[in-house]
């Protein structure tokens, strides 16, 4: 049986996910070669690493084991996990560590802008754990973290992928008010498959988020995404991008589910590029304003160059 160790406390031992170890073993499949990615060897990715390093800052690329690292570092592009490296839920598919987090760090805002200021980022994205263990749930976390960065480097262009903020009342009218210009939430995949794969929230509730971001300021994007390959059928994923749809969300990624560890979730199938195209056509034609959907998707990747895109197609929208 394979354990996966928390490197960050090794020396005792401690499992990454305690939650899954009573799980029965999941063997992990090879993935097909368009789903293969070289090791990360470029020298701006070990200064990027470096410097998150120097920061003590987290990231979403390393704790959540995304295949594109060693191309998104080598561009400078890392996506900043706010509020620790350990999550209050136990989603299935997720590579975070599970666990009681520690207390807020008051620095971190601070640190983070002067790593966005550093980088010369054009965009960044933040990210966070779920913290149900907050009463606001980390809103006013999110808050100062984007005001921090609006006052190190005012011409960085600010992306968000918060949690649910579940039973949180006010908590995302906080975060609104910071005005990021992009807010995203993943809903991850369909409703059926909600009770396996993220016991911990609710798909009406990650839905009503993304609609209430739309009613408090209209200017702000919204974005979502989901995984593909853990069950779902074709007009699952449909009735998803509808319900998207009516949310008024702009921008839909999809990318292919891979399992972390033995204790995750199987991978039920590997999604083909064709499908993934097929998909891509299909949440254009409900109009989205900006999709991304391959195997290698993930929230943030491209984040720069996608913002640029939705800018241009929300203003020949308007314009048309």
């Amino acid at each position: 049986m394979r354990v996966e160790i928390d490197h960050r406390n090794a020396g005792g031992g401690k499992p990454r996910h305690p939650e899954k170890q009573h799980r029965p073993d999941n063997p992990i499949q090879r993935k097909p070669a368009w789903i293969r990615v070289k090791a990360p060897n470029h020298p701006v990715y070990h200064e990027t690493r470096a410097l998150m390093r120097e920061a003590k800052l987290v990231t979403v690329c390393e704790e959540a084991a995304c295949p594109n690292i060693g191309e998104c570092w080598s561009q400078r592009h890392a996506t900043m996990m706010i509020m620790g490296e350990i999550c209050t839920r136990a989603c299935a598919f997720c590579n975070v560590t599970t666990g009681q987090p520690a207390p807020l760090a008051a620095d971190e805002p601070a640190r983070v802008a002067d790593a966005v200021a550093r980088l010369g980022l054009q965009h960044v994205v933040i990210t966070s754990v779920d913290r149900d263990d907050l009463d606001d749930g980390g809103a006013a976390h999110f808050a100062a973290v984007i005001g921090a960065i609006r006052a190190a480097a005012p011409a960085t262009t600010i992306e968000i992928l918060t949690p649910d903020f579940l039973r949180k009342p006010g908590a995302l009218e906080v975060v609104v008010a910071a005005r990021p210009d992009v807010f995203n939430h993943n809903l991850e995949t369909v409703p059926r498959l909600y009770p396996m794969i993220r016991p911990g929230a609710r798909y009406y509730q990650s839905l009503r988020l993304l609609d209430r971001v739309k009613q408090l300021d209209p200017g702000i994007f919204t974005k979502s995404g989901l995984m593909a390959g853990l069950g779902e059928d074709r007009s699952e994923i449909g009735q998803v991008m509808d319900d998207l749809r009516v949310a008024d969300v702009d921008f839909l990624t999809i990318g292919q589910y891979l399992q972390p560890t033995v204790k995750h979730a199987a991978v039920d199938r590997f999604v083909t590029p064709d499908e993934f195209a097929e998909l891509a056509a299909m949440a254009r034609a409900k109009g989205f304003l900006m999709v991304s959907a391959t195997p290698l998707t993930r929230s943030s990747y491209h984040a720069d160059a996608d913002f640029a895109a939705l800018r241009e197609a929300r203003a020949a929208r308007r314009a048309a």
